[in-house]
């Protein structure tokens, strides 16, 4: 019956992970190429040596051998005294076996690297613990000792010579350039353009991209976030005074950035960085949402979906009044800051929640940006308070006050989807072709189209780039008939919307 059970337990598969921080999966996916990862990570060699000349080892784990020598050394004798009890893991049951030294549990399938999970008291096991966690960190991180110091004070070059950029480690070339399908700067690149990637978010950065482009040729500065806002800024400064020298079109404003990058796409990922950063469960939690813009849209129908009890704070009376008629209270951050769970912003203004609403904050109550800037929440004043800095996790803060009272920080106020989350590859796709085709709207546009000043996406072009992505979703339109788009006084092929929409 023992038996039988265990071979039941072995194929149950556990998406959860257990109470007690598990060993290295010695039996996994993650040693079957030692000989590849032995190539890649040289001093694994070192570390599985001094594994194996130890005179005693952990007990053997069940299921096929490992390809190559063993990890250790003979096994110790089995006890003949075994006792066997049913152990739940997340709604799955694995059959656990004691004796007087160990407790392993059999093979229980978890998620990711984790096939196999082996706990274990003895002595030998402990010792060896240590070194195996080591090289995991080795094999799956991508910074070393190397890495961790800024890549502004390390010069790099590309295998052809090139210096000009700035990124983490240019050796993750080779597996950034698996991981692109197709970007925008290479595809305006075939087109012919001159491009300088600057990257709006120290912490969205993909290290391993960055890599392969700046192998490719591609000058690259990490972080350009305040660039790109200060050239925004710029050109309409430089068009209202007449000083523009180029015609720009605004893509940041364009229907299909407002509604799929803002809206569908942080619908999605408000839910994904929490999750990530802090694994709360939202379900009738206390959420304040401050604005109520397109993110702030996205946001509130996520959160809602899952049950969180959802505050807006708002300033433009038609947004406000379209919160009310989605369903959400309508309050004062003030009124409502002591007793919510969480805190998003998503106004893309300054000084959105100040040191005087995270002084009345429960203790821990957790507090992100959504906006499109890192100035939305008072970091500074954290930082200058005589507050005490705890990081708990990648991007994941404890601010701790005098008395004990802590919030939780995510990604230091900076964007959290972009920091702690990735987007939809869609919605990158959808904002990468309406920019590469207002580029080419402007380099093939007749003299005095265009003159030195900022426009719009033409609708026609927004039109476009949704009927580009509908075959993803086997969708069929509907076309006009001739007597129909006479009555409406439309084109039959577009566009729809008039150009104010």
């Amino acid at each position: 019956m023992a038996e039988e059970r265990e071979s039941t337990s072995a194929a149950s598969p556990c998406d959860q992970d257990l109470a007690s921080p598990p060993t290295l999966p010695l039996h996994s996916d993650l040693f079957e190429d030692r000989a590849k990862l032995q190539k890649c990570h040289p001093r694994l060699t070192e570390m599985l040596k001094a594994a194996e000349s130890r005179k005693t080892g952990p007990p053997p784990l069940s299921g096929p051998p490992l390809s190559g020598p063993p990890l250790s050394g003979p096994p110790p004798p089995q006890t003949e005294e075994v006792q066997t009890e049913e152990v739940s893991t997340g709604g799955h049951v694995a059959e656990a076996q004691r004796t007087d030294q160990r407790v392993s549990l059999s093979e229980v399938t978890m998620k990711k690297t984790y096939s196999l999970v082996n706990l274990t008291k003895s002595k030998e096991q402990e010792s060896v613990r240590p070194i195996c966690i080591k090289a995991f960190r080795r094999l799956y991180s991508d910074s070393s000792e190397e890495e961790e110091s800024s890549p502004r004070l390390r010069t790099q070059k590309n295998s052809a010579g090139r210096s000009d950029f700035c990124v983490k480690n240019i050796q993750q070339a080779q597996h950034g350039r698996r991981e692109i399908d197709m970007v925008l700067v290479e595809t305006l690149g075939m087109l012919g353009a001159e491009c300088r990637w600057a990257s709006c978010n120290i912490y969205s950065t993909q290290n391993s991209v960055a890599a392969a482009l700046a192998e490719r040729g591609v000058a690259i500065l990490d972080d350009g976030g305040d660039l790109t806002h200060w050239a925004f800024k710029k050109l309409y400064q430089l068009s209202e005074a007449g000083h523009l020298c180029v015609p720009a079109i605004n893509v940041n404003d364009s229907v299909t950035k407002q509604k799929f990058d803002n809206l569908y796409c942080c619908r999605e990922s408000i839910l994904d960085g929490l999750k990530r950063t802090t694994d709360v469960m939202l379900g009738g939690k206390q959420v304040v949402v401050c604005g109520y813009g397109e993110v702030g849209k996205g946001c509130c129908a996520a959160l809602k979906a899952l049950g969180a009890m959802v505050y807006i704070t708002e300033v433009d009376p038609i947004c406000a009044l379209q919160a009310c008629m989605d369903g959400f209270r309508l309050m004062k951050l003030s009124e409502v800051i002591r007793q919510v769970d969480l805190v998003i912003t998503c106004t893309g203004n300054k000084s959105i929640v100040g040191m005087e609403h995270m002084e009345r904050m429960k203790s821990g109550c957790i507090v992100c940006n959504m906006g499109n800037s890192s100035s939305e929440i008072d970091v500074a004043s954290l930082r200058s308070a005589g507050l005490t800095w705890v990081r708990v996790r990648a991007e994941v803060d404890h601010i701790v006050w005098p008395d004990g009272k802590r919030i939780v920080l995510l990604a230091e106020g900076r964007l959290l989807n972009l920091s702690c989350s990735t987007v939809p590859t869609t919605v990158l796709s959808i904002t990468a072709t309406t920019q590469a085709l207002a580029l080419i709207e402007l380099f093939n546009s007749p003299e005095g189209r265009y003159k030195q000043d900022v426009y719009l996406l033409p609708k026609k072009m927004d039109e476009c780039v949704a009927s580009l992505h509908l075959h993803t979703f086997d969708a069929h339109l509907t076309e006009l008939t001739d007597d129909q788009a006479k009555y409406l006084g439309l084109n039959k092929g577009g566009p729809f919307k008039p150009n104010y929409y």
